[in-house]
């Protein structure tokens, strides 16, 4: 469980904006080398030039992850240019917001092919140089809808799940080869990301993320201590935790809970949605960045984060207190 070696050569999957632009910037503030994939050249340069300014060596490959020869040839083309992979992130998404009901078949088959295929693709194409090294760190960029879903994002939430599915028989597989490869899938809480800004939307109201919110930039480092450490999962944030515990002591109760709140939850009536964008098949040039539009609702850091990476300086802290309060009580009697 403790930290490994700092990683040299990252890849990022929707590197471009939100997440994974800031996991980018994050490797690099600590020195890794970065190869960039998403769909935008003129994205991919702007955030090219950003990740340069730290000092590091920067490749972009434009490719589309659902294309699974795309993505393999982009690893061999990385390889080539930086050196071996030590760590692979997933992170490349697409969304909709929209009821079941709602959402035409190719739309779904869409978002799956990205949205999972993708990880699935890109975790083959790391998993393909790693096995022959018996070296390397694979992170699933995961959220808690992994775990509970919500209404309106049907086709995202059953790829999250897929995901995770997908990621634990792949565990028992390394375990069996005795391999040291690893794979571990960081649980996302709601983020103040571009998505809402692009996601192909069939509600009447603008999307927005459910209370409460973190910037993109508190995944980021959750991301790069998950890529340092052996750690199976990581739950970032106190509503990640909730959700997730949650879901198994009362997924009734959630169900309900959710039809009566989740569909307001995820609309603001604040924005037109007549005219907003949609990067389901083609990506939206001129708005990626790190942030969305939410900046003054969104949190700069997680408590729940911070003590889940630090478990033996908690455990201390609350031994000390413990301890305090005994001989508090010893000093009344």
């Amino acid at each position: 469980m403790g930290g490994i070696r700092k990683p040299r050569t990252v890849v990022i999957t929707g590197a471009t904006a939100g997440v994974g632009r800031a996991a980018a910037l994050e490797f690099a503030r600590h020195g890794a080398d970065i190869a960039l994939i998403a769909r935008d050249a003129d994205a991919l340069h702007d955030t090219a030039q950003e990740v340069r300014a730290a000092g590091v060596r920067v490749v972009s490959i434009k490719a589309d992850v659902s294309d699974a020869d795309a993505v393999d040839a982009a690893a061999a083309s990385i390889e080539a240019r930086l050196g071996p992979i030590d760590v692979w992130v997933n992170n490349a998404m697409v969304t909709a917001f929209a009821p079941v009901d709602a959402l035409p078949h190719r739309d779904f088959a869409r978002i799956t092919d990205v949205t999972y295929h993708g990880f699935v693709w890109g975790t083959m194409a790391a998993l393909k140089r790693m096995i022959q090294r018996d070296d390397g760190m694979i992170v699933q960029v995961g959220s808690a809808l992994a775990y509970r879903s919500i209404p309106l994002q049907s086709a995202y939430c059953g790829a999250k799940h897929a995901i995770r599915g997908f990621t634990d028989a792949l565990r028992c597989e390394l375990h069996h080869r005795k391999s040291r490869v690893h794979v571990t899938m960081v649980q996302m809480p709601a983020l103040n990301t571009p998505q809402f800004d692009w996601a192909e939307n069939r509600m009447p109201h603008a999307p927005r993320p459910v209370a409460p919110i973190f910037q993109p930039e508190v995944a980021a480092r959750a991301i790069y201590w998950a890529a340092t450490h052996r750690r199976r999962e990581v739950w970032v944030g106190a509503s990640s935790i909730k959700a997730i515990l949650a879901n198994r002591w009362v997924p009734g109760w959630l169900d309900r809970y959710l039809g009566r709140r989740g569909v307001d939850a995820q609309q603001d009536a604040r924005f037109a949605v007549e005219g907003q964008p949609s990067n389901l098949w083609k990506p939206v040039t001129g708005l990626h960045r790190v942030r969305g539009r939410f900046d003054a609702q969104a949190s700069s850091s997680s408590a729940a984060l911070w003590l889940d990476t630090h478990r033996g300086l908690a455990a201390l802290g609350a031994a000390a207190i413990a301890a305090l309060c005994v001989g508090a009580i010893r000093r009344r009697m």
